[in-house]
């Protein structure tokens, strides 16, 4: 059969039969898959999922949660901070989730304080989800989110701390940090400036861990860091600082965003990036490989992170072992690293 053939008039909502037509499979394998059912072959389900999304399917949720008993509904909750990374992760989880036969349901909070997070947690449970993934990896997210194990919902955190929550996913943030470190000692650096991220966030502390154990490998004296909020802003002050400083010839930021004013504070002070001081970031957003210099940093696969929750929910409805919670980080090099110059070096 054709795959024109297979698809239903133009006029009339697909049901599962028409997926079931057009994947080439029975009507009781589409129902496997979409009640999240794991005892079929990964190229089965590939083309269940193909055929799904060609049609439109939508499942009948409600007719589903009366023979599974289960809601197939899952919550999301960020921020309305905008950042780059937590939007990513954010828009792959609906995607990824809706893929996955889930309905997603999303709480986007003004800020992850406590008691916020404490309610939006609340909210979703008495929509009967199945399980939420928290995307902020704050001290207070970790410790709500332990407090929710013995509730019987799993709260999975993006970027959570692995050795205080059950349930966590998120790039190997120390082996990132690393990573951006040891590329300014290859290229000869012995003075390197970490502008860390908020102490109270778990990226913010294993980025520090990581530049911090890559300079002692070196056998490298590591300076005191400069704490900043992850902000454009906060990397324009404390730029503002280090371009006054002799004792520094490179810059590890904890991210891009901090990165991008730091480079506008070291132009306004007439110090070259990466002639005086050279500068690595961390997450590659869209716009840093069009900066002034373009910006070396340390690329997240955010999308990776958001399809892994997924499959760590999976793993955890289904009681099996979750798959592996970190995801590897890739160093990418653009121009604004380099060699410490003469000029640099006669500044001390």
């Amino acid at each position: 059969m054709t795959e024109a053939a297979a698809r239903p008039p133009a006029e009339r909502v697909p049901v599962m039969a028409d997926v079931a037509r057009l994947a080439g499979v029975s009507h009781q394998t589409v129902s496997r898959v979409v009640n999240g059912q794991s005892n079929l072959r990964p190229e089965t389900r590939d083309r269940v999922l193909q055929a799904i999304r060609q049609l439109g399917y939508r499942p009948n949720s409600a007719a589903r949660a009366l023979v599974t008993r289960r809601s197939a509904t899952i919550g999301v909750i960020g921020s309305k901070s905008g950042f780059w990374g937590p939007s990513t992760v954010h828009r792959t989880i609906q995607a990824a989730g809706r893929e996955a036969g889930y309905f997603v349901s999303s709480a986007n909070l003004q800020s992850l304080t406590r008691e916020e997070l404490v309610d939006a947690i609340s909210h979703l449970r008495d929509q009967s989800v199945e399980a939420i993934v928290l995307i902020g990896g704050t001290d207070d997210a970790v410790q709500v989110a332990r407090a929710q194990e013995d509730l019987g919902t799993p709260v999975i955190v993006v970027e959570g701390d692995e050795t205080k929550t059950r349930w966590t996913v998120g790039v190997d943030q120390a082996a990132g940090a690393a990573l951006g470190t040891h590329h300014l000692i290859a290229l000869g650096h012995r003075d390197i400036l970490h502008l860390g991220g908020p102490a109270s966030w778990t990226e913010g502390r294993s980025r520090l861990a990581g530049y911090q154990q890559a300079m002692h490998e070196a056998g490298l004296r590591t300076l005191p860091h400069v704490e900043g909020e992850w902000t454009a802003r906060s990397g324009y002050e404390a730029g503002r600082e280090i371009s006054r400083r002799d004792d520094v010839s490179a810059v590890f930021c904890a991210n891009d965003q901090m990165a991008l004013g730091l480079l506008r504070a070291l132009n306004e002070a007439g110090r070259s990036v990466p002639g005086d001081v050279s500068v690595v970031g961390f997450d590659d957003i869209p716009e840093a490989a069009y900066l002034l210099p373009p910006l070396t940093t340390v690329r997240q696969d955010f999308t990776a992170v958001g399809r892994r929750a997924i499959e760590i929910i999976q793993a955890a409805l289904a009681g099996k072992t979750a798959p592996e919670r970190l995801i590897s980080p890739e160093l990418v090099v653009r121009a604004s690293s380099a060699a410490p110059t003469p000029r640099t070096k006669s500044r001390k």
